[in-house]
């Protein structure tokens, strides 16, 4: 799962401008109270409703370990927590995503959970969504909100032309993804008219290496005494390949678009400037909310690798401050937070799957409606992305996978520059954390 980056201007930083003095001063110590601070990340009324009408729910049944609603900001939630957490003034309960988690657990920053998770808790969580958040010996967080790749389709060019849509029981694979974006494509002067796909790749490390997955790659592996090691073999440089030859050579996806974020792009494919875009399945509710009155348009599967519909996954995550004075109480928080009418109810309110094995197949997600049972069907293919638990991996990325990646992309170097790139400046930064 990508953090939330479409959160741009004006929201982003009143959102920040909220959680800033409050992440300095909370923590169950902070106040004398005896409450808990819940730092939620949730941003959209909705999701935000759902989260504080579910922390008013546990006030009214536990007036004797009362929560407070914190609100924090996905665009500083990391510099914020590593703040508070050297200051001594972390939240108590933390909602995060999977990949933020390894410097703060290896850090010592947050509770190891294992001996804490209730088993009806640990039941309902797939051991595939558990192992999100297992590393170094321990769990420092509980998976609760997913979020798979999907292709957000203009219904109407694609019936103009003639092509049957996938379904997810036979999703297209990248080949015939690959061809139908041939097929969707329109000259223009100079560029196309119509694009027959966007990427949205100003941020493409994790979507890079996540949707490598259905092509048998992973980029990120692990070594004998599993420490992460990069490697960039076939397998591994499918999926980007296929970008850059989208981009480059075939002509079929916007070149400008490789800047954008995911929500930049939706302007221009409700405007037919782009026939599908493969996005992130919480952008449905920025389509729903924002298109035109009869724009017609559609969710659909990803493509898929020959041999397997994976993707990797960082789920969103909640976690217990190792400086929290009642981890128990927490703990429990946490498991009401996952039952799994919650689960559907915070699903629902961010557009996102749940880990819950019963809440996935609530009948109020399975619906048709604005694509949600695409949703949940292709996330039964989910797995922990290779990224997770890899110390060293916020350095690699910044410091080398995006520029290396974004420059290939857009046509600047070749595979085996990026492969030199990736593999041996790459191998350095993990061998330093190694040592």
């Amino acid at each position: 799962m990508r953090r939330r980056t479409f959160l741009g201007g004006a929201a982003a930083t009143a959102a920040a401008a909220v959680a800033s003095p409050l992440l300095t001063g909370c923590g169950s110590s902070g106040d004398g109270s005896g409450a808990l601070d819940f730092l939620s990340l949730a941003w959209q009324a909705e999701s935000v409703s759902a989260n504080k009408a579910l922390v008013a729910q546990w006030n009214k049944n536990h007036p004797h370990t009362p929560v407070r609603y914190v609100q924090g900001s996905w665009d500083t939630v990391h510099d914020q927590l590593l703040t508070s957490f050297e200051g001594g003034a972390a939240p108590d309960i933390i909602h995060d995503e999977a990949v933020d988690l390894t410097d703060f657990g290896y850090g010592g920053y947050l509770t190891d959970l294992t001996d804490l998770v209730p088993a009806d808790l640990k039941a309902r969580i797939p051991a595939s969504s558990w192992s999100a958040a297992q590393f170094g010996g321990g769990l420092y967080g509980v998976p609760f909100l997913q979020e798979p790749w999907v292709l957000l389709a203009n219904r109407t060019i694609l019936d103009r032309a003639g092509i049957p849509l996938p379904t997810a029981d036979k999703p297209w694979t990248w080949t015939e993804f690959e061809d139908v974006t041939k097929e969707l494509t329109t000259p223009g002067k100079g560029t196309a008219a119509r694009y027959g796909t966007a990427w949205a790749m100003n941020a493409p490390v994790n979507a890079t290496v996540n949707l490598s997955v259905s092509n048998g790659g992973k980029i990120l592996y692990r070594r004998d005494d599993g420490t992460p090691e990069v490697r960039f073999d076939a397998a591994d440089s499918a999926f980007p390949e296929l970008i850059h030859r989208q981009v480059n050579t075939d002509r079929t996806a916007s070149p400008s678009a490789l800047g954008m974020g995911g929500g930049d792009t939706l302007p221009g494919f409700f405007a037919g400037r782009y026939a599908l875009l493969p996005l992130g399945f919480s952008y449905r509710q920025q389509v729903a909310q924002q298109a035109p009155d009869g724009f017609d348009w559609v969710t659909l599967p990803l493509p898929v690798g020959p041999h397997s519909r994976a993707q990797g996954v960082s789920p969103q995550t909640l976690s217990v401050s190792k400086a929290c004075k009642h981890p128990g109480t927490a703990a429990a928080f946490i498991a009401f937070m996952t039952q799994n009418a919650h689960l559907v109810q915070l699903a629902r309110g961010d557009w996102m799957v749940p880990t819950g094995e019963t809440a996935l197949a609530d009948p109020s997600i399975t619906t048709a409606k604005d694509g949600w049972s695409t949703g949940i069907a292709v996330a039964r293919n989910l797995i922990a992305s290779p990224m997770l638990g890899s110390r060293g991996y916020p350095e690699w990325k910044d410091k080398i996978a995006t520029p290396a990646l974004q420059e290939y992309y857009k046509g600047g170097s070749s595979l085996d520059d990026l492969r030199n790139q990736l593999v041996r400046e790459g191998n350095r930064i993990f061998d330093r954390y190694r040592e």
